[in-house]
């Protein structure tokens, strides 16, 4: 029987701006981040996981971006100024080889 390695979160923006009509946020990035990395959204009333579908700075798609880079995400739901993004990866256990 094989163990799913833990999962582990760490903080890497703080949404800054949220357009409820486009359903994007502004992110201000402390750590990078690409399209299609799994990020946990954490507030007051906020409380959520999605995947990062698409990624935009200055409307221009890119597919990843570096820590002090400003960013729109589409978000899955409504996010708040100041709520905190966290990227989800789980912890290597170790080489397990058969």
């Amino acid at each position: 029987m094989q163990e799913h390695a833990p999962v582990t979160e760490r903080e890497i923006g703080v949404i800054t701006h949220y357009w409820s009509h486009l359903g994007v946020a502004g992110v201000h990035l402390t750590e990078p981040v690409n399209v299609g990395d799994h990020i946990h959204v954490l507030g007051h009333t906020t409380d959520f996981q999605q995947d990062i579908g698409s990624m935009q700075i200055e409307h221009h798609g890119i597919r990843h971006a570096e820590p002090g880079e400003d960013v729109g995400i589409r978000m899955a739901d409504h996010v708040r100024e100041h709520d905190a993004v966290y990227k989800l990866a789980q912890e290597d256990a170790g080489a397990d080889v058969h």
